[in-house]
This record gives structure tokens, C-alpha cells and sequence, in this order.
């Protein structure tokens, strides 16, 4: 008998935890993720969300800390795998599929719509005075570029050296170094005049600001995707289906929109998830 119970106990599954790096948009991600499995699965799904960055993530889900989270494609290319940069979307997904399957046992789900990674960022005042477009335009000339970077960008030389090499932006003087949520600020105050923000940042709504076109492909495409434990979908019956419900329900604009709501607004994450899965049809 005492080896019976025992035998229950060690059968029983522990709750799925969903995570998500630091930023406004992998929250909202996370909190609809979690959301739609607890309806699917109607089970209790654990949150731990502010893992901090791409490689703290990956070490949260390859150590069991999280069974799932968001990531970005191109960054799992170049920041996880350290592999070569690539330009077509399709050759980045896939190499990263194949990549996590074989070095993690962790499965890459199909994407969910929006793009992450780095966009480089001016006042559009400054865009409109100088004509600038693209990234090539700012490499032509501008006042001499002033940048504010995010460290997650800086902790990986090859993307500054990369930037660099791509479009030889003429620098009016040192980077400076700015936690994510201080870069618009920095920009709208005349500190910087060039950011690097990301695609989904709700500041991008606004008329004060304008990302500039990579049109010369110094960033690797970031389509946003879910890296799942292979271990989690064997021992959860219905999640690799709950999780294929999720594909392209939210793209990039969707998303910014969202963000706005918790960033600019403070809307709370769990109640602005709910919203966009009844948006969706999945509530």
C-alpha cells in the first residue's frame, strides 16, 4: 500500500509554467498564453514572468524553471545558438527549429504573428528635416548620430559591430547605455538622437517618433514564436493543440496596441491578455 501511494505521488503532473523575458510585450504574451491553456487544459498554469533576457529565458526553459515562453527567431539564431546572420525569415525559423530540437529537446511552435528584435529608432521631427526613410538614409548624413542602446543590445558585440559594418552611421559622439524603458524619454529629450527599440514598443503609435527601414538587413527577421519542453508537451495531454490555437493571433501591430495599454495606460497584463483572446475568438 505504502508503495502504491507513493507510486500516486510520483504520478502526479506538476503545473505548467509559462514564462517571459522583461518587457511589456512578452508579458501580455505570457498572461494570454497562460489564460488560453488554463481554459483549454482547465488546469492552473503558473506565471513567472521578468526572467530578464534572452539568455536568462533560454536558461529558465532548458533548466525546467518554465516549460514555455516567447521568443524571438532572430535572436534565438544569433544569441542563443551563436550562429551566422541571416536574412530570410524562412532560413532563420527553421534553422532555429531545428536548432533547439537537436541541442535542447525543446520544441519551436509555429509563429504567433508579431516581429521582436531591434528597430533603430528617430524623432520624426529630425526624420522629416533630414528625409530619412531607412537606415541607409541616416548612413548618409544627419546631424551625426548620438545613439542610446539598450544593454541587451550591447552585451552582444556582433549586433553594434554588425549595425556598424552594415551602414557606417557618422557618430556625434560615445554610446549611451539606457535601460529599455528610459530609451523614448532619452530620444523625446534630446539626449540621444537615435534608439534601438523594438517593433511592438507602443511609442511607435505615437506621431513624436519613426523607426527607420533596415532596408539593408543589419538585423537578423525576429518573428516571435513559442519554445516549448518537449518533456512538457509529452506529459500534458491537449497542450501541443491548445498551443497550435495561438499561430498568427497576434501580430505586430496588435500587440503594440496592447503594450500601449499596459506600458502607457497600466492596464494590468492579465486583464489586456483577456481581451485580446476574446478579440481573437479564443475566449
Amino acid at each position: 500500500m505504502v508503495g502504491a501511494a507513493g507510486l500516486a505521488g510520483c504520478s502526479r503532473k506538476r503545473p505548467l509554467a509559462v514564462g517571459a523575458k522583461t518587457s511589456p510585450a512578452q508579458a501580455i504574451l505570457a498572461e494570454a498564453v497562460a489564460q488560453h491553456l488554463e481554459g483549454r487544459l482547465g488546469a492552473p498554469v503558473e506565471r513567472r514572468l521578468n526572467l530578464g533576457d534572452t539568455l536568462l529565458a533560454h536558461q529558465a526553459l532548458i533548466t525546467g524553471v518554465v516549460d514555455l515562453y516567447p521568443e524571438y527567431s532572430g535572436l534565438a539564431l544569433t544569441v542563443i545558438f551563436k550562429l551566422p546572420h541571416e536574412s530570410d525569415p524562412a532560413i532563420v525559423f527553421e534553422r532555429v527549429r531545428n536548432e533547439y530540437r537537436i541541442r535542447s529537446a525543446v520544441e519551436w511552435l509555429e509563429p504567433l504573428g508579431c516581429e521582436g528584435g531591434f528597430v533603430m529608432v528617430v524623432r520624426a521631427d529630425e526624420a522629416r528635416r533630414a528625409g530619412l526613410a531607412a537606415l541607409s538614409d541616416a548612413a548618409r548624413g544627419g546631424p551625426g548620430w548620438k545613439l542610446g542602446l539598450p544593454q541587451e543590445f550591447l552585451v552582444q558585440p556582433a549586433w553594434f559591430s554588425r549595425l556598424m559594418s552594415v551602414y557606417a552611421l557618422p557618430l556625434a559622439g560615445p554610446t549611451k547605455t539606457l535601460e529599455a524603458g528610459a530609451l523614448y524619454q532619452a530620444l523625446s529629450a534630446g539626449e540621444v538622437n537615435m534608439v534601438a527599440g523594438s517593433p511592438t514598443d507602443p511609442q511607435l503609435e505615437s506621431a513624436e517618433f519613426q523607426a527607420l527601414k533596415d532596408d539593408r538587413g543589419a538585423f537578423a527577421p525576429c518573428q516571435a514564436a513559442l519554445a516549448v519542453r518537449a518533456e512538457a508537451l509529452a506529459r500534458t495531454p491537449g497542450l501541443r493543440g491548445a498551443l497550435a490555437q495561438l499561430a498568427g493571433k497576434f501580430t505586430t501591430a496588435v500587440l503594440r496596441t496592447l503594450a500601449r495599454s499596459v506600458q502607457l495606460q497600466h492596464r494590468p497584463a492579465a486583464e489586456v491578455a483577456a481581451e485580446a483572446l476574446r478579440q481573437a475568438g479564443l475566449r
